[in-house]
């Protein structure tokens, strides 16, 4: 389901402890030719999503910062110190990295990464890591050295498994025709990679829960969701966007 309007107006339509999982990215500062996020707009935005998520559900939120006079804003730490004051967890920061800077800079050093903060309400009900191969997995015992508290070093023998859970930075290919292969989607000027959506509803929900997009765009979130067999809602402000998210959707 995709609802357009405001988000904040449309939240406030949902009972408390609806949503399984929220995975969006809102619009920060001036990054895009779009209206950003207003702090004190924020504020509601995340009560109302606190509201409505079920206990042991999280918030994965993608969210950087412009540069404005020489100086990064510092938008992505007030939101997350605010989703803290407010009663919400910071379950884990995560780093989603490009591997190149989208806006080169003279004066300091490329900026390649956006934060995922992963924040929780109470325990995380449900933790489905992305796994990798481990490098130079032998399947024999192996010996590792380790130290105690009081700085003595001590030995132990561990079996190394065959696959690790992932890190908390993913670098993700991300760009025109990589995020998706939907180009109509790139219309909007902020699209994030299915495959983050989709590791993150992975990781974090189970199949027939329900995720929320409050800032849903052209549909990313919910079109991962319906790949995984999760239920989805979106909330969109532009019809526009609703319109592309809804022919994306069809084509799933």
């Amino acid at each position: 389901m995709i609802l357009n309007g405001d988000c904040l107006d449309k939240l406030k339509t949902f009972p408390t402890n609806y949503f399984d999982a929220v995975v969006t990215s809102p619009p920060y500062d001036s990054l895009r030719s779009y209206e950003g996020l207003p702090f004190d707009k924020f504020q509601g935005v995340a009560r109302e999503i606190m509201r409505v998520l079920k206990d042991g559900a999280v918030c994965v939120w993608v969210v950087g910062d412009s540069t404005i006079k020489g100086s990064e804003t510092g938008t992505s730490f007030r939101q997350a110190l605010w989703f803290k004051e407010i009663g919400m967890r910071i379950h884990d920061t995560m780093i989603y990295w490009r591997g190149y800077a989208k806006f080169p800079d003279q004066f300091r050093y490329g900026q390649s990464f956006d934060f995922m903060f992963v924040f929780s309400k109470g325990a995380p009900k449900s933790f489905n890591p992305i796994m990798e191969p481990t490098k130079n997995y032998t399947g024999k015992p192996k010996v590792i050295t380790d130290r105690h508290s009081n700085n003595r070093t001590y030995t132990k023998t561990a079996l190394i498994r065959r696959e690790k859970p992932l890190c908390n930075v993913w670098r993700i290919d991300a760009g025109y025709m990589r995020s998706t292969k939907f180009k109509e989607a790139f219309k909007h000027p902020a699209i994030f990679p299915e495959k983050l959506a989709e590791d993150q509803i992975k990781s974090w929900t189970n199949e027939g829960d329900i995720v929320l997009d409050p800032f849903c765009g052209s549909g990313t979130t919910l079109v991962a969701a319906k790949r995984l067999g999760r239920n989805f809602v979106g909330i969109e402000r532009e019809r526009e966007y609703c319109e592309i998210a809804e022919k994306r959707l069809e084509a799933v």
